[in-house]
């Protein structure tokens, strides 16, 4: 039986034929040590057919298929074309051999090719691949390798292609980071207290809070220069006047030593630092808070922010962790216990991370195990919703939460809860009610836009309509160049007389203006004589 080898390489499909296979053996070792001669497994190895990529994204959609494990079109059309044709209700006398087995399946169910990977038909793809320049023709030195480096970044790059806002990258890191901070500020505050305690030995019983301390020891420095004086900076600090004076009172009977200078500056800067590594821990809680309710908003309304991030973390990617069933999740973290009580035939654990949550440390210690497997099932459910589904929203997450409350009552009240499905129809409805709110904001908001417009489109109309006087001048205006730009064409068409006419009429107007003047006089003269006529009368 003929077999064919399948090579898919970042310049397209090659076929090859190993007809002298009894040449190199059917033994893997042998077949492995003739790889390398290139006059030797020549002979055996020859190229049928070559089928090049038509572009790069073409070789991009190729690598994608065959790395899924599917057969494009291309590829069929390749493989009927150049295997020998089979007649109908005979067997194939060929035998095609795939570096996938998941492909091969593919190409028999659709082909009804016969197809095999197995060591032996590696080892001879390994050697196409390692010859491979020199089977195609009119191949330049230095081509493959380019074609092979511009697949393989475009290929990563596809794959890479996420949402910026749902990176679980960055929660995995924070929350490692948050660790290490705890582990860091606990460890130097506690340096922080035994180096200032030298100096003032009694402020460690009166102030507990590590943050607070390093702040006292920088406020203080020299506790023989503490007085009434720095009450209100301590009542600032502390928050308790009872406390500040107390903090005076102890720095006047202090069985410490004194500091020089130099080293109350040392100490001064250290608690410093201290400081800024605690106020940087706030902040980088915050910022693992907000990505938490970007990436998984449903796990963290369930579950806490700290403790989701933890689960994501240990399982690697919030993918990872919503393909983890439920048993898994329950005692991921504990696997050291797991394998040592399998291994001794001991006891298993009930729970893993997820003991930290409040859940499991409010119920009794009987049901401390039902618990934890009721809260991992929800846990897989939220983190599979906040995976998979294309909007974000705590609507699942609370429901989630208010039936693992439910669960605690019945466990210690015997209170009936609901059903599963009863809280999933709820919260659906909650996720429509949200969209259609969402919806009627938008319309609202595009409404009032609109009625925005209208009225300052009104306002201007009337305002087109009230304000006479700005229009009435551009009018005017108009008019005074229709009528120059009419006389001016008059003037061309009848010449000199028609200008001398125009001067005569400008003329009789003034002579009219005159006369109406006159007029007006004579009538105001009148009725002064009449005025002095009726006085001379009376």
């Amino acid at each position: 039986m003929a077999l064919y080898l399948l090579y898919e390489s970042a310049s397209g499909y090659g076929l090859f034929l190993a007809h002298g296979v009894d040449e190199i053996g059917q033994n893997t070792e042998a077949v492995r040590s003739s790889v390398v001669d290139l006059n030797r497994f020549g002979k055996v190895v020859k190229l049928t057919a070559f089928n090049p990529f038509e572009s790069a994204l073409d070789a991009l959609n190729q690598c994608n298929a065959v790395s899924e494990g599917q057969m494009t079109d291309e590829l069929r059309n390749f493989l009927e074309l150049s295997l020998p044709k089979v007649k109908e209700g005979k067997k194939p006398k060929f035998s095609l051999g795939v570096a996938d087995p998941k492909i091969g399946s593919h190409i028999y169910e659709e082909t009804k090719i016969p197809c095999q990977s197995n060591e032996f038909v590696l080892e001879l793809i390994r050697g196409v691949r390692l010859h491979f320049d020199r089977f195609i023709e009119n191949l330049k030195p230095g081509d493959l390798e380019k074609a092979q480096l511009g697949l393989g970044h475009s290929y990563s790059r596809a794959k890479v292609k996420f949402n910026v806002n749902r990176v679980d990258n960055m929660v995995i890191q924070a929350i490692f980071l948050l660790d290490t901070l705890d582990k860091d500020v606990n460890s130097f505050s506690m340096r922080v207290r035994e180096w200032y305690s030298w100096h003032f030995p009694e402020l460690v019983k009166i102030v507990n809070d590590n943050y607070l301390y390093a702040k006292l020891a920088k406020y203080i420095e020299d506790k023989s220069e503490l007085s009434e004086d720095k009450l209100s900076g301590l009542i600032d600090i502390l928050g308790d006047e009872d406390k500040a004076k107390e903090v005076i009172e102890a720095a006047k009977a202090s069985m410490g030593q004194d500091l020089s200078p130099i080293d109350l500056i040392n100490v001064k800067m250290f608690a410093q630092k201290v400081m800024d590594l605690a106020e940087y821990r706030k902040k980088l809680y915050d910022y693992l808070v907000s990505k938490m309710s970007d990436i998984a908003p449903n796990l963290a309304a369930l579950i806490g922010e700290v403790v989701g991030a933890r689960l994501i973390s240990h399982a690697g990617s919030l993918t990872n962790l919503a393909k983890c069933p439920s048993s898994t999740l329950q005692i991921l973290g504990a696997e050291k216990a797991l394998f040592r009580a399998l291994k001794t035939k001991g006891n298993t654990p009930k729970y893993g991370l997820i003991f930290h949550s409040s859940f499991i440390g409010r119920a009794s210690a009987k049901n401390k195990g039902r618990m934890a497997r009721y809260l991992a099932n929800k846990c897989s459910i939220a983190s599979r919703i906040d995976c998979f589904s294309e909007k974000s929203t705590t609507s699942f997450g609370d429901k989630l939460r208010e039936q693992v409350e439910e669960r605690l009552d019945f466990y210690d009240k015997g209170v009936a809860p609901r059903k599963n499905i009863d809280v999933m129809k709820s919260a659906m409805e909650d996720v429509a009610n949200q969209d259609t709110d969402i919806d009627t904001e938008a319309l609202s908001k595009k409404s009032k836009k609109k009625k925005s417009k209208s009225k300052s489109a009104e306002d201007e109309v009337h305002t087109v309509a009230d304000g006479d006087a700005p229009e009435s001048k551009t009018e005017k205006k108009k008019k005074k160049k229709r009528s120059l730009e009419e006389e001016t064409k008059e003037t061309d068409v009848n010449g000199n007389g028609n200008s001398v006419g125009a001067d005569d009429g400008t003329e009789k107007k003034k002579k009219k203006k005159k006369e109406s003047k006159d007029v007006e006089m004579e009538d105001v003269s009148e009725g002064k004589k009449k005025k002095k006529k009726k006085k001379v009368a009376e």
